[in-house]
């Protein structure tokens, strides 16, 4: 038979209730023993019953064990067991008689060296380096413990040095404040009436960066550091500086020499010091840490950078909530944990406050902090006396909560943040500071300006002005300034805005005796004024003329050299481009441009052949060393590189010769027909009927099929290898001109009706006209790396060559080509090659529609072709055939170097009195 427990009364509390609970389950399971129970949960008997007892509160997991074990359903008994936890933990005592073992956000002072645990080696690190150098560094991030190492680490070890020449004279410990040199020029000279150094530990040393403004200030200070590094010194120098403010600490070069060799680094505690930090201050103070906590704590802080005041805060906490000698788990929980305990204990007293001392808490806390400028929010330690905001009353009232949570410290008259950590750690304040970032960068100025106005007796000329003054007001209105404003601060700014307004009446009283002034004086020099203006302007309308006359005279004289250079370039190169220079030189008119690129294309031009003869005819075969020539020996086979020829047709009598893409078919006319010769043999393939005679000529893209337009006969479609006639072209029209698209698809006629385009396929004419009048149509050409762009050449009173679009039939540029005659396109159809009747080839650019250049040959243009790799242009004349290079200089300044490169004299005194008469002389090549 089981034994009766102990009665419990629910309402007796959260852990009576939640022990009644238990039972409930043990009984709806049919009032097993807790020895059967033991069986099942793997707890023993006596865990089990004081579980149900309704003492204290049971673990978690014995109390979840407990449930299983009876068989009730687990749903909800955690939720049912923290709240329990919770609500204990609240309704705990709190004996604040007894001195906490933990500091929470505070820092540890040199009195509290008995409950500083887990930095014992990295004190011995630091003690040696200040044995070895008068000058030594400690850098961590914030939230690593550098005050309390140097506090209550560092300190307590100099004061109990043993060895005599190593004791210090005095140690002091101070923060750099807003003007370090001015509060602290005492401490940092060497006690002088006892033998050994004087130790000054420099704490916070990032203030010297975010709260002292003055340049010259803080570098004294550095300097006056940076001196205990004599041996003479009688100082030692360590400073804390906060890890992401050395790079604020290299920026000066003495300071950053110094800390070679002499910086220590403050890590993230081990595991075996982070158990020493929970469990040393407790069992110090004769108190116990559950091992469930220990683990908990461990797990949650180990390898967490800034953890250490976090972790101290819920422990203190947790201290609070204890349960006799232990701090249990449960109590931890109830503080919010680690991450959690310092915004639950901010918002409790924050809950505690009127609405009047909410806002004045907002107010003092955000004071208490500098806003970070690429750099993490820091703390700003500040004077009481600037805190006088508000009610007195409640200015003190808000003070007393905020220290009694530990929220923040008051020593020596200076009130700051008991850590940074509050600043992120707290999410209230981090919302107020985001909110307020730039108004609290507004009024950090303004404090010190006030500050600065105060120390020079109330100087006006210390007052804000301008942008300045119209921000701080801006950012804090006069309705505000009373809750928000130091006296100091609400003076000054009163002050600098009674200035404004005093300024102001001043200025607009000047202004009416300006005013007056300048009527009387715009009176006096009215006329003055006038008549100097017109005399202005009559000079200036001179000097405009003069200029106009001037441009207009050298415009006319460049174009007229122009056109002399352009016609003498084929009599006299070197004369021709010694006047292109000189066009240029006067004006750089359109003609002079372009007569100074014929004259740099005649460098880039050599005669293939070695006799004069008339040249009707040219081709090139499939590569670019390969060409052929109709003149009035027959045809001929050259060599492009070496100049060599072979007659492989000997005739009079040819006329058009045309040879196939692939190369190896050339086409003849001769009087029997039109004859195809196999290149390879030499020999005659085949001869095809042309009628009386052949007009055009022109082979398809694959060298396949030719096709024939003869006087007063069709145009025929001929088998280029059997000689088989494959279609006939039923036009009634005179066919001028022949020209096969890139793909071989369409044929396109020139005639004196217009142009039409055929289907090679079929034979038959497409829908689409593209002339229907006789402008055009004698000269045709496809731009072969596009099917759909056809050239072609006008006639009778034309002066232009036309881009058609053969899809749709539209113009797509129009090309202002007078007296033109023949016409290629280079193989990427870029480049529209157009001769005309004076011996000149104009290279258009297809795209813009503009010429890029000029070329000026000695004879009339019978032939034009490109070489297959676009390199050279083959030109026919009367007289020799010759080769231009395509890669021509187009720029002016490219044109004249080639020019003066080749051309190595200038005029003669003869001629330029011949072509530049009364004109100054200048060197054609005198730069550029």
């Amino acid at each position: 038979m089981a034994r009766r427990e102990k009665p419990l009364d629910p309402d007796a509390g959260p852990v009576q209730a939640f022990a009644v609970a238990l039972r409930e389950a043990r009984r709806e399971a049919g009032q097993p023993t807790y020895r059967a129970l033991a069986q099942k949960a793997g707890y023993s008997a006596s865990t089990l019953s004081e579980a149900a007892a309704g003492e204290r509160l049971p673990s978690l997991p014995v109390a979840l064990a407990y449930v299983a074990a009876c068989g009730a359903a687990s749903d909800g008994w955690e939720d049912r067991w923290r709240a329990a936890a919770v609500a204990g933990a609240v309704s705990a005592p709190v004996d604040d008689a007894t001195e906490a073992p933990y500091r929470g956000l505070a820092r540890y002072e040199t009195g509290d060296a008995a409950v500083f645990f887990g930095r014992d080696q990295l004190t011995g690190a630091l003690l040696e380096l200040v044995r070895e150098h008068r000058f030594t560094a400690l850098s961590g991030p914030s939230g690593s413990g550098k005050t309390s190492l140097l506090r209550a680490g560092l300190l307590p070890a100099l004061q109990h040095e043993n060895t005599l020449e190593l004791r210090p004279a005095a140690l002091r410990i101070l923060t750099p404040g807003p003007r370090p040199v001015h509060i602290h020029a005492t401490a940092l000279s060497a006690r002088e009436d006892t033998a050994g150094d004087t130790v000054i530990v420099v704490d916070q040393f990032e203030e010297l960066f975010t709260l002292c403004t003055d340049v010259s200030e803080r570098t004294e200070f550095l300097r006056r550091l940076l001196a205990a590094r004599e041996p003479d010194s009688r100082l030692r120098v360590v400073i804390a500086v906060r890890a992401d403010f050395l790079g604020r600490c290299a920026d000066h070069s003495e300071l950053a020499a110094a800390l070679r060799g002499t910086l220590l680094l403050v890590g993230p505690m081990s595991r075996d010091e982070l158990r020493q930090t929970i469990t040393g201050p407790a069992q110090a103070a004769g108190l116990m840490v559950e091992r469930s906590l220990t683990a908990r704590l461990l797990a949650e802080a180990e390898g967490q950078p800034g953890a250490l005041p976090l972790l101290s805060h819920a422990l203190l906490e947790t201290w609070r909530r204890r349960q006799g000698r232990t701090l249990t788990e449960v109590a931890y929980e109830s503080t919010g944990g680690l991450h959690g305990s310092i915004a639950r204990t901010a918002e409790d007293c924050y809950a505690g406050l009127t609405s009047d001392q909410t806002g004045l808490a907002r107010t003092i806390l955000l004071r208490l902090i500098t806003p970070g400028d690429g750099t993490p929010d820091t703390r700003c330690p500040t004077p009481h006396a600037q805190l006088g905001l508000g009610a007195p009353a409640d200015t003190a009232a808000v003070l007393e909560r905020l220290t009694r949570a530990r929220l923040i410290t008051v020593d020596d008259g200076v009130v700051d943040l008991a850590h940074e950590a509050l600043i992120t750690a707290w999410p209230r304040l981090d919302g107020w500071l985001d909110t307020d970032r730039d108004r609290l960068r507004i009024h950090r100025r303004l404090t010190d300006a006030a500050i600065a106005w105060h120390d020079l007796h109330r100087d006006p000329g210390a007052l804000y002005r301008g942008a300045l003054l119209t921000a701080a007001e801006d950012a804090f209105p006069p309705a505000d300034r009373p809750c928000e404003l130091t006296d100091l601060e609400r003076d000054f700014l009163t002050a600098g805005t009674t200035a404004r307004h005093r300024e102001q009446r001043i200025a607009v009283r000047m202004a009416r005796r300006q005013r007056r002034f300048v009527v009387v004086l715009s009176a006096l020099l009215a006329v003055v004024v006038v008549a100097g203006l017109l005399a202005w302007q009559q000079h200036r309308r001179s000097e405009e003329e003069g200029r106009r006359s001037t441009l207009l005279e050298q415009s006319a004289l460049s174009r007229k050299l122009a056109a002399k250079a352009t016609a003498l370039l084929r009599t006299d190169a070197e004369l021709g481009s010694l006047l292109a220079l000189h066009a240029y030189r006067a004006y750089p008119t359109t003609d002079a441009v372009m007569s100074l690129r014929a004259a740099a294309a005649l460098r880039h031009q050599h005669r293939l052949t070695k006799h004069r003869d008339g040249y009707f005819e040219v081709a090139y075969g499939r590569d670019a060393d390969t060409l052929v020539t109709l003149d009035s020996q027959g045809v001929r086979l050259w060599h492009e590189r070496s100049g060599e020829s072979r007659v492989v047709v000997k005739s009079r009598a040819a006329g058009r010769i045309r040879l196939s893409p692939d190369g190896r078919t050339l086409a003849v006319e001769e009087r029997s027909g039109l004859q195809l010769w196999d290149v390879a043999t030499r020999s005659i393939r085949t001869t095809l009927d042309a009628g009386k005679g052949v007009v055009d000529v022109a082979f398809s893209p694959d060298g396949r099929t030719v096709a024939i337009a003869g006087y007063e006969s069709p145009t025929r479609l001929w088998d280029a290898a059997t000689g088989d006639l494959r279609a006939t072209l039923t036009d009634e029209n005179e066919i001028w001109s022949l020209a096969f698209s890139p793909d071989g698809r369409v044929l396109a006629t020139g005639s004196d009706k217009g142009i039409r385009l055929w289907d090679t396929t079929t034979a038959k004419a497409r829908a689409v006209t593209l002339a229907d009048d006789t402008k055009f149509g004698l000269y045709l050409a496809f731009s072969p790396d596009n099917s759909r762009v056809l050239a072609a050449m006008g006639i009778n009173d034309a002066d232009h060559v036309q881009l058609w679009d053969v899809t749709t039939g539209r113009t797509r540029a129009r090309l202002d080509a007078d007296d033109s005659a023949y016409m290629a396109f280079s193989p990427d159809g870029r480049i529209l090659a157009v001769s005309n009747d004076d011996g000149q080839i104009f290279l258009w650019d297809t795209a813009t529609g503009r010429p890029r250049t000029v070329l000026t040959d000695r004879g009339s243009v019978y032939a034009l072709m490109f070489s297959p790799d676009g390199r050279s242009l083959a030109v026919g004349t009367d007289t020799a055939v010759r080769l231009w290079d395509t890669d021509l200089p187009t720029e002016p300044g490219d044109a004249i170097r080639t020019i003066c490169r080749a051309v190595r004299r200038d005029l003669t005194s003869e001629q330029y009195s011949t072509y530049l008469p009364g004109q100054p002389h200048h060197r054609a090549c005198a730069s550029g």
